[in-house]
């Protein structure tokens, strides 16, 4: 039997959360900005072993772009439906006692789709209860994903590309200018989440320049607005009126409820960390 202490690592492009696990419970966190592109070429293995030498030697789960092709090495994917199962059955061990958790693919109809990650988020949340076996799960960020769950497995997702898209759009665009403002869930926000569910949405960007030259909007709120046609967009192409469990932190996950609630869906939020330490925890125990 494998020991019960073991390493969790989320490690994603530019950030790195360890958990340090004890027969299932969470004794010791850690948060820094060593993301998969600030280790230098080769040294993960160094990484690694300074890490669980900090932590007495525990053997150590990698989950996250540290399996991807810019990370310590790709460790593939696991086609949908996906479960906790066949993940741990396509583990890569690149040395004693590390384990690479595999990313998900789905592909339908032609387009393929990928994650790394939040695959442990995703079916951890359904392994402790927090969303039952058929549901749609959301985890909104950079790269927001839409995952339907069915019968206890990940059985299709799509991302979009929604916080990339505004981050280029206040840093790039010309209607930058105007989106100077704090990003709130009120009722600049909704506007545009109700403006984006109607599907014009490259024109209504552009109308975010002439609302303020004609003094249409506040300046102040142009970035809310945006957020929303953004989001509103996104919410609308694939929430529906159901339920959706939403895995975010609470600023997004206050946008996605505001957004969600006003196109008539019913967001419900879980917590995000604790599904990964569910998932891995989970994870740990195909190889006990």
């Amino acid at each position: 039997m494998l020991q019960q202490t073991f390493i969790a690592v989320d490690w994603g492009t530019t950030n790195r959360r360890v958990y340090r696990i004890e027969h299932g419970v969470v004794i010791e966190t850690e948060r820094d900005s060593l993301g998969v592109t600030a280790v230098p070429s080769g040294g993960f293995a160094e990484e690694v072993a300074t890490l669980r030498a900090r932590h007495d030697g525990a053997p150590v789960v990698l989950a996250g772009m540290v399996g991807s092709n810019r990370g310590w090495l790709d460790a593939g994917y696991v086609r949908t439906p996906a479960t906790l199962e066949a993940l741990a059955a396509a583990v890569v061990k690149p040395i004693d006692g590390v384990y690479i958790i595999p990313g998900v693919a789905h592909v339908a109809q032609g387009h393929g789709d990928v994650m790394r990650g939040e695959e442990v988020q995703l079916l951890g949340a359904l392994a402790a209860g927090m969303a039952p076996a058929d549901a749609l799960l959301c985890q909104p960020g950079t790269h927001c994903k839409w995952a339907w769950m069915k019968d206890g497995t990940l059985s299709s997702f799509v991302t979009a590309m929604t916080g990339e898209m505004f981050a280029m759009l206040r840093n790039h665009a010309l209607i930058g200018q105007e989106m100077t403002g704090e990003v709130t869930p009120g009722d600049a926000f909704a506007q545009g989440v109700r403006e984006g569910a109607r599907g014009d949405l490259l024109a209504s960007l552009f109308g975010v320049r002439p609302a303020s030259l004609l003094d249409l909007r506040d300046r102040a709120d142009a970035a809310s607005f945006v957020s929303g046609l953004l989001i509103g967009a996104d919410c609308s192409a694939h929430a529906g009126t159901g339920e959706v469990h939403l895995l975010a932190d609470p600023a997004l996950g206050a946008l996605y409820s505001r957004a969600i609630t006003e196109l008539g869906g019913t967001p419900l939020l879980v917590d995000s960390h604790a599904a990964f330490v569910a998932g891995v925890t989970r994870f740990w125990e195909y190889f006990s």
